[in-house]
């Protein structure tokens, strides 16, 4: 959602927060849509159906758990995100095969002392297995 809307009152008791939550009184002059009030969600507010659900890149946003999953992406409009309870040593052979592939990997995050005492050769074998 891109616009954010704001709670009735939010400015009048800091307890409230900005949070959205739907007014309800009877006399709300929110609900009602009276001028100089805050906006209230409408499906006018809705994202374009072509881009809902996409990446701000352009690309479909896909998690992936180990390396079979990478292998079933589709490189041309698909787009990796490792999860996030995936450790280092995984993650680094997730992130190899993908570059191996031409797949994009949304959540790159590496950690230099890891890419220089890992070899990734080594841990193959250990997740074939």
């Amino acid at each position: 959602m891109s616009k954010k809307f704001k709670r009735q009152e939010y400015a009048r008791y800091k307890k409230l927060g900005e949070k959205w939550r739907r007014p309800r009184g009877k006399t709300s002059k929110m609900r009602r849509y009276e001028a100089g009030k805050p906006a209230m969600p409408a499906i006018g507010y809705g994202s374009n159906r072509l881009t809902k659900y996409l990446h701000p890149s352009g690309f479909k946003d896909i998690l992936i758990y180990n390396i079979a999953d990478l292998e079933k992406l589709d490189p041309s409009n698909e787009a990796a995100r490792i999860s996030a309870s995936i450790g280092n040593k995984k993650r680094l052979i997730i992130i190899e095969k993908a570059s191996k592939l031409g797949i994009k990997i949304l959540n790159k995050r590496l950690i230099k002392s890891d890419l220089d005492t890992l070899e990734t050769d080594d841990f193959e074998d250990d997740i074939k297995s």
